[in-house]
């Protein structure tokens, strides 16, 4: 990292910011309450997800996983020799947004840069966590921190690296003999159809931001180990109502169609995921897993980027990336797909929400930042 690089001024601190999770049985109902609020989701289905939880003690990896990012975000960047505090904060559970903000203003936070737990456009994994952060700068009000979001970090080459690393390691985890006829089924959350299509400044974004992804890690995998796998792009964790469409194929009737072709051996490889969350936990490490056993496939799952050093890195370089360009110095940005990166700005109207019109920051039409 060269010396204007390794400066972060003008900010005074970075924020992580995540979707938060359970951490006990008498937790899992009220957090699961705070993610549906408004959206009409039956009793009987949050009942339904909650056992998910209770498989696991009522915790979700999610929390634990985001303390060890923030500890290792702070060692690196004491290591190339930045000062700053790292703070925490979810949308739907303690620490929440508006309580760390509040902690940030009475430790005398003017500015802070926030990192995003989410690689990709989409409105649930970007303009939705806009929308609560505008709530919660809102809620602090006047002497609030003033906030910049970093850009998306599916492009940079430390995330890819991370990933590939993730699937070169469960290699190992199969039959000797199964390795080199493994296949790679990159896994991702599923979203309504709608969403999928509006998601980005001019829509598609998501799906087509995932299979660049796919593709880049399948070919460094491949480079590795010196086996060109194939691949595939599926989905998990589908929500909605059975009218609703949303993107196919889940991952467990992909795993069947994959059986009945011949295939072997499975990689699950999570890159719509940056931490061990229940979606990875059960749907992946639990369901998939079983699937796949009961249709005689050998599976093994690939870490997520998680605390990854290579991923670490990839938050620090994207945090004085953004703090160069602040400071009006002309910026290379790392980035190894034909996509290119994400703005640091989203334009107006970007990843729109589709059932009612709410605040967000860090936009062309972003509201203003409370007065001091």
């Amino acid at each position: 990292m060269s010396e204007t690089r390794n400066r972060v001024d003008p900010y005074d601190a970075l924020l992580v910011v995540s979707f938060g999770g359970p951490e006990s049985d008498d937790d899992v109902m009220p957090f699961l309450e705070n993610v549906t609020r408004g959206r009409g989701v039956p009793r009987e289905r949050l009942e339904e997800v909650a056992e998910h939880y209770y498989e696991f003690g009522g915790r979700s990896p999610i929390n634990a996983q985001n303390r060890a990012l923030v500890a290792n975000i702070e060692h690196l960047l004491a290591e190339i020799g930045i000062s700053m505090p790292v703070y925490w904060g979810n949308r739907n559970w303690d620490p929440y947004l508006a309580d760390e903000l509040t902690r940030m203003r009475d430790n005398g936070i003017g500015r802070a840069a926030v990192f995003i737990t989410s690689a990709y456009d989409s409105y649930s994994g970007c303009r939705q966590y806009r929308e609560d952060l505008a709530d919660a700068v809102a809620a602090v009000g006047p002497g609030a921190p003033r906030l910049d979001r970093l850009r998306h970090s599916f492009d940079h080459p430390g995330f890819i690296t991370a990933n590939a690393d993730g699937v070169v390691g469960a290699l190992g985890d199969l039959p000797a003999q199964l390795t080199g006829r493994a296949r790679i089924v990159f896994v991702t959350h599923s979203i309504p159809v709608a969403m999928a299509e509006t998601s980005g400044p001019s829509g598609g974004a998501y799906v087509a931001q995932h299979e660049a992804v796919a593709e880049a890690v399948a070919a460094q995998v491949a480079e590795r180990t010196g086996v060109q796998r194939p691949f595939d792009l599926v989905y998990c964790s589908r929500s909605g109502p059975p009218e609703m469409p949303w993107l196919e194929p889940d991952v467990n009737d992909h795993l069947a169609s994959l059986a009945a072709d011949g295939v072997e051996a499975v990689i699950l490889a999570p890159i719509g995921f940056l931490s061990d969350h229940m979606e990875v936990a059960y749907d992946l490490d639990t369901e998939a897993i079983a699937t796949a056993k009961e249709l005689g496939v050998a599976a093994a799952r690939a870490a997520t980027a998680g605390t990854h050093p290579d991923f670490v890195a990839t938050v620090v370089d994207l945090l004085t990336e953004r703090a160069a360009v602040e400071r009006g110095e002309d910026v290379t940005r790392a980035s190894v797909l034909s996509l290119g990166p994400a703005p640091d700005v989203c334009p107006a109207g970007c990843c729109p929400n589709l059932r009612e019109s709410r605040p967000a920051l860090f936009g062309e039409d972003a509201p203003p930042h409370p007065s001091p």
